[in-house]
């Protein structure tokens, strides 16, 4: 299916800006910047996008696979499943750009605190959605025992976030905690019943 014009010009404009907040910094990249980059109308983006951070968002959430709506990961193994969300990693073809962001995005939202909130909150977002209906479902299949979710999703993202902030940059030798993470959560949680039927495949 052909793309439209509209659509070809959301994408122009999404590439431009990623490559110039990239190579020039976010408060550097001006709105005329980018759209003599893209070849896109000031009017056309401001048609797509309210304003610079509205459109700084929708980058940060393609570079890190932010720009699909959450799915619900049902595979009948609870343990499984929260192992497929603390495992995620984001697309790689924006590794470099995301790189390259990284620093001016933690700078821009040092100084622009409601954009940094919004941006916090639309990359927790996703995980904590999947991860509440995985425990929610295996709270009424009882497999788990009935335990606060917010704390629950606090034990099992916050050792993710450890790691991302003290192993980053050890190379890809670094292991993935998110496996441990997601076994001890399953055994100090799990029910008597559900540790019954684990104990023939564990």
């Amino acid at each position: 299916m052909a793309r439209t014009r509209s659509s070809q010009a959301h994408e122009k404009v999404l590439r431009a800006a990623l490559e110039l907040f990239g190579a020039r910094g976010i408060d550097a990249t001006s709105m005329d910047a980018i759209a003599q980059s893209s070849g896109v109308s000031k009017a056309t983006i401001y048609n797509h996008w309210t304003d610079k951070e509205a459109l700084l968002l929708e980058v940060m959430e393609l570079v890190h696979g932010l720009d699909r709506e959450p799915e619900d990961i049902d595979s009948g193994d609870l343990c499984r499943d929260l192992i497929t969300v603390l495992t995620r990693r984001p697309p790689d073809e924006f590794e470099r750009a995301r790189t390259r962001l990284t620093p001016s995005l933690i700078a821009y939202s040092a100084v622009h605190q409601e954009f940094g909130q919004a941006w916090r909150n639309r990359v927790m977002q996703p995980a904590r959605q999947c991860i509440q209906q995985i425990l929610r479902r295996g709270i009424r299949q009882g497999q788990l025992r009935a335990v606060d979710t917010e704390v629950a999703i606090a034990l099992l993202l916050g050792p993710m976030l450890y790691s991302h902030i003290f192993q980053k940059g050890r190379g890809p030798q670094s292991p993935d905690i998110g496996p441990q993470v997601a076994e001890a959560f399953w055994r100090a949680y799990r029910t008597d019943k559900a540790q019954q039927e684990a104990s023939p495949k564990r």
